[in-house]
């Protein structure tokens, strides 16, 4: 959407009064000055000659959407929306002011200001594949499945392969768990763009098998991923994430190692690693992993990976405290339940075990493993 290329009388057509011939040779010089220094990312020294023509005619629509250009760059979106409203008050309809205005409102978060805008851009143009994907990714933003597919699909018919629409397809179903479709659309940009694959379309086929737990159909994706970016995180935590599915502990800890090797603070793969080793009887690292991890900050899986190595070493009263202190941060966690249960059931109390359940039940929810666990247990009776 660049404005370098305009015509001196598209550049001069918004002037409040008819300036002289030298004035005009003025601001035609500092225009194309001010959007080269643009190009080349030289944004003070632009609204440098853009505040020249702004001293000449206020409400030169050129200038004023080159400062909100400069602004928007430089991602102070406030201050690049004042002048995109500048240029709109005095040239409603403008198409550079609308576009800049709707990027500065989707950068700062505000998806439905931006969709307005947009909506109102389509109006004067309702051919620009640029906008359209733009406007599809706001829908998407706010879960407005039919209109962002429905725009999504404009692009396509368009322009066939387009890579930001089949890629927003492939987000957009992602987003609403439909894991198969997005597959096909991410598979669909892999074979569009063999030899030059972007890594983001590697890694997203494999979250797709990962939330199918086509575990093993996903690692070659994060495998080659990583054959491009060695230390990419969504590569490594992918792989990691596909070998702990499929149940080869030890070579998710390579890559949950690997990732602590990045990052020593991460609390999430400090619980990842605990688990695997406490899965491969390395309980005394296990337990090392899950105090790092809360000598970050509290957190529930390494307290219960805590919990679960003492069940495993016999200590039932020890477990028991963790889980019923857990329970009263997450009621609703069932599985917590269970896990205290157990204890109890291992201790030999089959009348605690069921009144821990009867407390999950009580809430109000219906959980079939739950009613399981209660009817083995009464069977014990």
């Amino acid at each position: 959407m660049s404005q370098d290329k305009l015509s001196l009388d598209e550049l001069t057509k918004g002037l409040s009064e008819e300036p002289g011939q030298e004035a005009l040779n003025e601001i035609s010089e500092l225009s194309k000055r001010g959007y080269q220094l643009l190009k080349e990312n030289l944004t003070e020294r632009a609204r440098q000659s853009f505040d020249k023509i702004l001293k000449l005619d206020p409400s030169n629509n050129y200038a004023l959407v080159g400062m909100g250009d400069c602004f928007r760059k430089e991602r102070k979106f406030k201050d690049a929306v004042v002048f995109y409203q500048r240029c709109l008050d005095s040239h409603p309809g403008n198409n550079y002011a609308l576009f800049g205005l709707a990027d500065c409102y989707k950068a700062m978060n505000q998806y439905n200001r931006a969709i307005d805008i947009w909506e109102e851009y389509l109006l004067h143009d309702d051919r620009n594949i640029t906008v359209l994907t733009r406007i599809a990714d706001a829908y998407r933003k706010v879960r407005n499945f039919k209109r962002s597919f429905e725009l999504y699909q404009k692009v396509l018919q368009m322009e066939e392969n387009n890579s930001y629409a089949i890629i927003g397809l492939g987000h957009l179903y992602y987003d609403f768990k439909e894991y198969k479709d997005a597959l096909h659309y991410w598979e669909r940009m892999l074979e569009i763009s063999r030899g030059h694959v972007d890594i983001r379309v590697l890694t997203s086929l494999g979250n797709c098998h990962r939330k199918l737990k086509t575990f093993d159909q996903g690692v070659p994706y994060f495998l080659e991923a990583l054959k491009m970016q060695p230390n990419n995180f969504y590569a490594l935590f992918g792989l990691a994430d596909c070998y702990r599915g499929m149940n080869q502990q030890e070579k998710s800890l390579v890559y949950w190692n690997k990732i602590l090797d990045l990052d020593r603070k991460n609390k999430v793969i400090l619980t990842r690693a605990g688990d695997a080793y406490r899965n491969i009887g390395q309980e005394d690292s296990a337990e090392d992993y899950y105090r790092k991890a809360l000598n970050i900050e509290f957190d529930t899986y390494a307290i219960l990976g805590l919990a679960m190595i003492n069940k495993e070493k016999g200590n039932y009263q020890d477990a028991i405290t963790s889980l019923k202190d857990l329970i009263s941060n997450d009621p609703r966690n069932y599985r917590l339940y269970l896990e205290a249960a157990e204890c109890y059931e291992l201790e030999g109390d089959t009348e605690e075990a069921l009144e821990i359940l009867s407390q999950f039940l009580k809430l109000g929810i219906k959980n079939s493993r739950i009613i399981e666990k209660m009817v083995e247990l009464k069977d014990k009776l």
